[in-house]
């Protein structure tokens, strides 16, 4: 077991909750992805609204656009004994998947299937109609190619549901973390799921281990992958835009707070990102991760980033928040969020079904309990209250079965 002189680091050693504020954040520079990559993603996921509509029903509202509603949950914030306007992001009602993870996840798998659209000639440009990518040629076509991914839960079912809607064979190698449920979700959908007994990292590294080998086979990396990143990034200019409907101002005066829950580090590395590009200075990011799976506070703190799992420590993993059972962090995301992001704090599990329950009896929202972490750093960032607009970015739930909703909420 590694040993380290910090005091944080010895606290979280021992599985205790720490609150840590950022004292070295840089400018936006050097980062794996731009500006312009995250334009390029918005304006392709516009392309793809036709098919996604056609596809997916539930959609046609909204225009075949995947987007969630931010909701007022100030009975809540009164309830947890902070005066300050508090929002959710709903990213738990996100079409097609009801998580984070359906925003990246399903960009990148409809990335993938218009490159080979277009190298096949089903589509002859990027302009062309994106329509013709649910007909029978081009699901005879996608289905000589196979999508994989390694997963808890959540990614594997935006992948996995968005992949196999379009025809790939779909493969999603689960960790032992991963809820029934989701596996047999997927395998409704008609993905393969492999179990594995560790963690979420073997599930991984088994995964891209077996889509290697196969040259029809394409591997959507949460540790790695920049269209993931850009996917999630969108959502920064989405949210401005709904502020800017209930006419929330946000400058200098009036700053912006954002909380959310970190696994691996991709999606709250890609929102991050993606509102700092909007926001600038103005806005302030803060993650949260439980106690026994810190891996990107471990990372930072350290400065060793994916070289370092919590179990370096001696901490498990393990934990209820099964979004969140990630023993080391994304390569990719965690030099971004150190860069960006003003604090963390991490959460031990047993507070989560207080969060959980206190948010569905003021304001009537369930949300799954990996995705109750984000109060923790809104809570503890605001034992002073902070004037500004504060958000807690919820990353799933809504496809949560009704018995199991019941038995977590004691109803």
């Amino acid at each position: 077991m590694m040993t380290f002189n910090d005091d944080l680091i010895k606290r979280m050693s021992v599985a205790e909750e720490v609150f840590w504020q950022n004292t070295d954040k840089k400018p936006i520079e050097g980062f794996p992805v731009s500006a312009g990559d995250v334009e390029k993603a918005s304006k392709r996921l516009e392309r793809f609204s036709p098919v996604i509509s056609a596809l997916f029903p539930e959609t046609v509202p909204f225009g075949g656009i995947i987007e969630s509603p931010l909701d007022n949950i100030y009975k809540t914030a009164t309830k947890l004994g902070a005066e300050v306007p508090l929002y959710i992001k709903r990213d738990d009602s996100l079409p097609i998947a009801g998580s984070v993870k359906a925003r990246g996840g399903i960009y990148e798998v409809l990335k993938h299937a218009e490159d080979i659209a277009l190298k096949e000639g089903i589509l002859s440009t990027a302009g062309d109609e994106h329509i013709k990518l649910v007909s029978l040629a081009a699901k005879e076509l996608f289905s000589k190619y196979k999508i994989q991914v390694g997963s808890t839960g959540n990614l594997g079912m935006s992948i996995g549901i968005m992949s196999a809607a379009l025809g790939f064979e779909t493969v999603v190698h689960m960790s032992a973390d991963a809820k029934q449920w989701k596996k047999d979700k997927l395998r409704e959908k008609g993905a393969v799921v492999k179990e594995y007994e560790g963690d979420y990292g073997q599930a991984v590294k088994r995964g891209r281990e077996l889509s290697e080998k196969d040259e029809f086979s394409y591997f959507v990396d949460d540790e790695k992958s920049k269209d993931l990143f850009c996917g999630y990034a969108v959502a920064g200019g989405r949210l401005k835009k709904q502020l800017d409907e209930i006419g929330i101002v946000v400058d200098e005066k009036s700053p912006l707070y954002v909380y959310i829950p970190c696994g691996v580090g991709g999606a709250p590395g890609g929102i991050g990102f993606g509102l700092k590009l909007v926001f600038g200075e103005s806005v302030h990011v803060f993650f949260a991760e439980p106690t026994e799976a810190p891996c990107m506070l471990l990372g930072i703190k350290t400065g060793l980033f994916e070289k370092i799992s919590v179990r370096d420590i001696g901490l498990t993993g393990r934990t209820v928040a099964d979004g969140l059972a990630v023993g080391r962090c994304s390569s990719l995301a965690s030099p971004a969020a150190a860069a960006i992001i003003d604090g963390e704090a991490t959460v031990a599990d047993e507070k989560l079904p207080y969060y959980q329950k206190t948010l569905w009896e003021n304001d009537r929202i369930y949300i799954e309990p990996s995705s109750c972490a984000a109060f923790e750093p809104f809570i503890r960032f605001n034992q002073t209250p902070h004037r500004g607009t504060h958000i807690i970015w919820s990353t799933g739930g809504s496809m949560v079965p009704e018995n199991i909703r019941r038995a977590e909420l004691g109803i």
